[in-house]
């Protein structure tokens, strides 16, 4: 999936997506009372294209699956990120075109990255979800 494609995923969700800036991060979603969802991403923290993506589908993950938390709650916090995470992987890196990808002879975390246009960390958590790797 491209950078646009996965903007105009959004667009067709009705996710309103903003480039603003941000003081202490790089981007944040917000979802109203009505269920309405919003991503704010700053592009002067975003160096590269492949950041752009990972953190565009992470956001779009907290509005697809409803984790939201406020600053008091870090349990849950941790779970929310958890689900966005998830979400992003299985948008972005499907465990079978992972799998087609080690099969091909695609196996260093930098090919990999290179290969699905994210970056070598959002690689990790794939193969850490998929289970092909530990911890």
């Amino acid at each position: 999936m491209t950078n646009t494609e996965l903007y105009t995923f959004a667009d067709g969700r009705n996710i309103l997506t903003i480039d603003g800036r941000l003081t202490k991060t790089q981007s944040l979603s917000l979802m109203d009372g009505a269920k309405n969802c919003a991503i704010v991403m700053d592009s002067s923290k975003i160096p590269t294209s492949a950041e752009e993506k990972v953190i565009l589908a992470h956001e779009v993950g907290h509005c697809e699956t409803g984790a939201f938390y406020d600053e008091n709650s870090l349990e849950l916090r941790s779970r929310c990120e958890y689900r966005a995470d998830k979400w992003a992987v299985k948008m972005l890196i499907p465990k079978d075109s992972l799998s087609q990808a080690f099969k091909s002879g695609i196996t260093r975390t930098w090919e990999l990255a290179e290969h699905f246009g994210v970056t070598e960390e959002f690689i990790l958590k794939a193969c850490r979800l998929y289970g092909f790797i530990d911890n």
